[in-house]
């Protein structure tokens, strides 16, 4: 659970670096897909990290997307254990 919260952490953190119009919707994606995934077995490390990584991949998708240094998601990348 720690580590998703990190993780979650990040992301919002992320989305601080994306243009002012586009944040609100990229905080809220970012919520409600943490809040479907609550559920997942937390005893379960395969399941979770796939789910980290996808969290990782869209995170570079988007930042892509907005022409963000990706380099700015190097600690996600370490918190999704080296995505």
């Amino acid at each position: 659970m720690q580590r998703a919260l990190r993780i979650y952490g990040e992301v919002l953190r992320l989305v601080r670096r994306l243009p002012a119009d586009s944040r609100p919707y990229y905080a809220k994606y970012a919520r409600e897909n943490f809040v479907n995934y609550r559920e997942v077995d937390a005893n379960d490390d395969t399941a979770l990290d796939e789910l980290f990584l996808r969290a990782y991949n869209h995170s570079l998708w988007v930042l892509n997307k907005y022409s963000v240094d990706q380099a700015a998601a190097s600690k996600l990348k370490e918190i999704c254990g080296g995505a």
